[in-house]
């Protein structure tokens, strides 16, 4: 397995923003890499990866679904074996329960409550595919924290 570079950046831009608290650092260094990578055209695994971090860093509800779908799109064109390649610690269908969770978020934020209840029902289906790790328990307690709040039974 080989250290993929633009897998790199992306974790120094999630790096700046979940342990500095530099948003609109991390939003211009993923702006870059964006354009670095092709946009959606670029390697769907650096598109699943940038969008997924990118929505993170918006600060319009509509922008973050725009990614967040961007992301969905992008994870629909990969398979492990990319993932895998890139070195990547984590396979495709461990990834969709947390595409899904984000979408569920904003279309909660949006009031658009059916498309948001499918994409909890969407996550909860892929939820077998987490490990008992950090990642895993975070996915399933904002699951269960959306779960709750759209007064869905867990």
């Amino acid at each position: 397995m080989t250290t993929d570079p633009t897998m790199t950046r992306i974790g120094q831009g999630v790096e700046l923003h979940h342990h500095q608290g530099r948003r609109e650092a991390a939003r211009d260094l993923f702006t870059q890499i964006w354009d670095d990578i092709g946009g959606e055209q670029g390697d769907p695994l650096h598109v699943c990866v940038l969008a997924h971090s990118m929505a993170d860093v918006q600060d319009d509800v509509h922008e973050e679904l725009t990614w967040d779908l961007r992301a969905l799109a992008a994870a629909d064109r990969l398979t492990d074996q990319r993932v895998a390649q890139a070195g990547v610690p984590f396979s495709m269908a461990g990834l969709y329960p947390s595409l899904h969770l984000n979408l569920c978020e904003c279309y909660r934020k949006l009031d658009d409550l059916d498309r948001a209840r499918e994409h909890l029902k969407q996550a909860r289906a892929g939820i077998g595919a987490l490990g008992d790790d950090d990642y895993g328990r975070l996915i399933k307690g904002g699951l269960e924290r959306l779960t709750e709040q759209l007064g869905e039974s867990g």
